[in-house]
């Protein structure tokens, strides 16, 4: 079943079952995979949106979770920021598993030995092959940074 599938398959079910959390949580998600699809048509690229287009929706959805969370916090409100940890962990069930470090580092080891890019200068070049790889299983910054350490570049205590 595909992902967009089982959201509009559990959607369906929230609504007969009532549970209006998840329900309101699908909706939205609805609407930010319809307005990055409006969006993508608008750049003459189709409508449908791609597997991984739709994980990067739903990861932009956890973002504003989580940042939201902080916020909350910071300002006192407990109780909408246990509202957004609730609305967090929905949306982290549509989520692929990501990978793990060894294997990102084994996909990182391939690609350098195939393209040659062993160098510190290769770092650009690199990280484009490796993300183009790993897609949507793996965080940016985890990729980066584990680049960095393999091509032995100081990351600069981030």
């Amino acid at each position: 079943m595909s992902l967009w599938a089982k959201i509009e398959s559990e959607f369906k079910q929230a609504l007969k079952q009532r549970e209006l959390i998840k329900l309101s949580v699908l909706r939205l998600l609805k609407s930010a995979v319809k307005n990055a699809e409006i969006e993508k048509r608008g750049k003459g690229e189709g409508s449908e949106l791609t597997e991984d287009e739709l994980i990067k929706v739903i990861k932009k959805e956890i973002k504003k979770r989580e940042e939201s969370i902080i916020l909350f916090r910071q300002g006192q409100r407990e109780d909408l920021a246990s509202k957004e940890e609730a609305e967090l962990e929905i949306l982290k069930n549509y989520l692929p598993a990501d990978l793990t470090d060894e294997e990102i580092n084994k996909i990182i080891n391939e690609i350098i030995t195939e393209n040659q890019l062993a160098e510190p200068m290769n770092f650009g070049q690199l990280m484009k092959l490796v993300m183009a790889k790993v897609g949507s299983q793996a965080d940016g910054k985890k990729v980066s940074l584990l680049v960095k350490a393999k091509l032995s570049i100081d990351s600069g205590g981030d």
